[in-house]
């Protein structure tokens, strides 16, 4: 059958997931206000390290993600909340049978909050159908530090993704309106795509790590002298914004997004030159 046929509804069983999170501030620092959350996700909140602000742990119970799945992720901190979200593991996207897979992310920051968003990376599959779509707003004052890759195939198995769909877009708003947005669009024949000399020259891996308030901007020189940094590697500034991104082998970029986040979060956030746990154990 044609792959432009369009999908048929299905009769698999999906999964339907969701989490709503929100941290506030106590006189002893951050606090936990609100969770919901809606299997197969759940949020574990495993006790920080010194020095370390309070850790939300993504894990995806269903072991990976397949066509038709749908998942909504919300988190809000208010103001002068701190707080790192993360994954317990990399997320997996299964060949899927014709529907995409849906995961909806939406950040509010209020005033003066700092959020890290450092999920560990997605895997895709060969025929895997990708439709992500990220939203934050920050109010004056507050600092997300936000970073995503994507791995095109089970590089470690030696698979590359052939076709399939990669549908990624960031919209990031500020109180004066849109501040910055970034669309990604790969569907059919990605072997082409994917293996053009002028597009993603046969990288396994993307990386996309932004760093939006405080002293970003100034913190691009910063990236540029990092050793993993040079390989496949832009930065661009922008007022009150940094946008890094890495194309290449699938550990290299994984090597190269965790020393910049190792750096930004030394540098920037305040916080100790360091992984949280969940990226190294």
């Amino acid at each position: 059958m044609p792959r432009d046929t369009p999908p048929l509804p299905s009769r698999h069983q999906r999964a339907d997931g969701a989490f709503d999170l929100v941290f506030g501030t106590a006189p002893r620092g951050t606090v936990l206000r609100n969770l919901y959350q809606q299997s197969p996700l759940r949020i574990l909140f495993p006790t920080p390290e010194p020095g370390e602000p309070p850790m939300a742990a993504l894990l995806n119970c269903a072991g990976g993600l397949a066509g038709g799945d749908v998942l909504r992720q919300a988190v809000r901190l208010e103001a002068g909340a701190r707080a790192t979200l993360s994954t317990a593991a990399a997320e997996k996207l299964y060949r899927s049978l014709g529907p995409e897979t849906r995961i909806e992310s939406r950040i509010v920051l209020e005033e003066g909050a700092m959020l890290e968003w450092i999920p560990q990376e997605t895997i895709l599959f060969d025929g895997a159908r990708l439709d992500r779509r990220m939203r934050a707003d920050l109010a004056p004052g507050a600092v997300l530090l936000a970073a995503e890759t994507l791995v095109f195939g089970r590089a470690a198995r030696g698979e590359r993704m052939t076709h399939g769909l990669v549908r990624d877009r960031w919209r990031l708003h500020g109180t004066a309106g849109l501040l910055w947005a970034d669309a990604l669009a790969l569907e059919g024949d990605l072997a082409a795509a994917l293996g053009a000399p002028f597009g993603f020259a046969g990288a396994e891996a993307l990386g996309t790590l932004l760093l939006a308030g405080g002293e970003a901007e100034a913190m691009r020189d910063l990236l540029r002298a990092l050793p993993e940094a040079a390989p496949g590697a832009t930065t661009i500034p922008r007022p009150g914004l940094l946008l890094a991104r890495w194309l290449g082998p699938a550990t290299a970029v994984r090597q190269a997004v965790g020393e910049a986040i190792v750096a930004l979060r030394a540098a920037a956030l305040g916080l100790p030159a360091r992984l949280p746990r969940l990226w190294t154990t």
